[in-house]
C-alpha cells in the first residue's frame, strides 16, 4: 500500500496566509467604501475632551452644523476605533492562527518525525530480518557444502580404504606367492648345500686320513733322519778326537781347523734338527715362509736367549719356531769346542722355513 504523502510547512501555511489576505482586502475595500461615500470634512483635530457650551449669541445654524460636525467626528473616531479593533482582532486571530498552525506544524513534525523514526525502525528491522535471512541462508548453504564436503570425503576416505584393502590383498596374495617361491627354492639350495657338505665332509674326511698318513710318514722319516744325522755328527766328533790324539801336534792343529770347519756346519745341522725335534707345527703354517732367528749361546751349548729378527709376517709360524729353539735347552755336543769355533755361536742367526723343519 502506497503511503499518503504528508504537506510540507510552507503548503500548511499557504491556504491560511490566503484567507488572511483576502479578509484585509474586504476590510480595507468597506473602509474604502465608507469614506468614498463620507462627506469631505475639515481636517480631522484630535479627540479631546471637551465641554461643548452652546452660547446664546450663536445661531440656531452653526449650531447644528457644529453638532452634525461633532456627530460626524464620532462616527469618524467609532469607524477607526472599530477598524483599529477588527485590526487588532484580525492580528489577534492569525496570531492564535500562527500559534495553532505552529502547534499544528510541531505537531505534524513531531508525527512526521515519528512516523520517519518508525518507518527507519521498521526499514532497518527488514534490513535487518533480510539480513538475519541472508545469514541463514548463508549458514544453510555452508552447512550444506559443508555436510556435501562431509559425504565426499567418507566416499573418498572408504574408496581409498576399498583400494588400500584391495591393495593389501594383492601384496599379501603376491607375498604369499613369493614366500611359497622361495621356500621350493630354499628347499632346493639347502638339499643341495646338504649334499655339498656331505660331499665336502667326504673329502675332508679323505684328505684328513691321506694328511695323517702322510704326517706319519715324513715323521717317521725325520726320525729317521735325526737320527742318522746325530749319528753321523758323533761319529765324525769321534773320529775328529781318535785323529787329534793319533798324530803329531802339526798334524792334530790342521786336523783340527779342518775338523773345525766340518764341525761348524755339522753344528748349524745339529742346531736344526734339535729343533726340528721341539717343534709344533702351527695350522697357518705353509711351504715357502721363512724366519730369521737371532740366538745367543753360552760355551757349554746352553741357549741364553732367542729373538725374530726377521719375520714371515705369520704370528703363529714365528712363534713356533722361537718356541722350538728355546726347548733345545742345551746341546752337549758343543762342550769342548775351542773359543775360536765355539765365537760364531755366541750370537748368530738362524733361518729357518717349513721345508727345514720337513713339513
Amino acid at each position: 500500500m502506497q503511503q499518503q504523502r504528508e504537506p510540507t510547512a510552507s503548503e500548511s501555511y499557504f491556504w491560511p496566509s490566503v484567507w488572511a489576505i483576502v479578509l484585509h482586502v474586504l476590510v480595507f475595500g468597506m473602509l474604502f467604501v465608507s469614506f468614498a461615500f463620507t462627506p469631505e470634512l475639515p481636517p480631522a483635530k484630535p479627540i479631546v475632551q471637551a465641554t461643548l457650551y452652546q452660547l446664546k449669541s450663536k445661531s440656531q445654524a452653526t449650531t447644528q452644523t457644529n453638532q452634525k460636525i461633532a456627530g460626524e467626528a464620532k462616527k469618524s473616531a467609532a469607524r477607526q476605533t472599530e477598524v483599529e479593533q477588527m485590526e487588532q482582532k484580525l492580528i489577534e486571530q492569525e496570531a492564535i492562527k500562527a500559534a495553532e498552525q505552529k502547534k499544528e506544524d510541531a505537531a505534524q513534525k513531531a508525527e512526521e518525525s515519528k512516523k520517519a523514526d518508525e518507518t527507519k525502525k521498521a526499514e532497518e528491522a527488514k534490513k535487518a530480518d533480510e539480513a538475519k535471512k541472508a545469514d541463514e541462508a548463508k549458514k544453510t548453504a555452508e552447512a550444506k557444502k559443508a555436510e556435501e564436503k562431509q559425504l565426499a570425503d567418507i566416499a573418498k576416505k572408504k574408496s581409498e580404504e576399498e583400494a588400500k584393502k584391495a591393495a593389501e590383498e594383492e601384496a599379501k596374495k603376491a607375498a604369499a606367492e613369493e614366500a611359497k617361491k622361495k621356500i621350493v627354492e630354499d628347499a632346493k639350495k639347502k638339499a643341495a648345500e646338504d649334499a655339498k657338505k656331505k660331499s665336502e665332509a667326504e673329502e675332508a674326511k679323505k684328505k684328513v686320513a691321506e694328511d695323517a698318513k702322510k704326517k706319519a710318514a715324513a715323521d717317521a722319516a725325520k726320525k729317521k733322519s735325526q737320527d742318522a744325522a746325530r749319528k753321523s755328527a758323533e761319529e765324525k766328533k769321534a773320529q775328529a778326537l781318535a785323529d787329534l790324539l793319533s798324530d803329531t801336534p802339526q798334524r792334530q792343529q790342521a786336523l783340527a781347523d779342518e775338523q773345525g770347519d766340518e764341525v761348524a756346519g755339522s753344528f748349524d745341522d745339529l742346531i736344526r734338527a734339535r729343533a726340528a725335534e721341539g717343534w709344533a707345527r702351527p695350522p697357518s703354517a705353509r711351504k715357502g715362509m721363512t724366519v730369521v732367528l737371532q740366538i745367543g749361546m753360552l760355551p757349554d751349548g746352553t741357549v741364553t736367549s732367542v729373538s725374530v729378527s726377521k719375520s714371515s709376517g705369520d704370528g703363529p709360524f714365528d712363534a713356533s719356531a722361537v718356541a722350538a729353539v728355546k726347548n733345545i735347552g742345551r746341546l752337549t755336543e758343543m762342550q769342548g769346542m775351542k773359543p775360536s769355533d765355539f765365537a760364531p755361536y755366541r750370537s748368530f742367526k738362524m733361518t729357518f722355513t717349513p721345508e727345514d723343519l720337513a713339513l
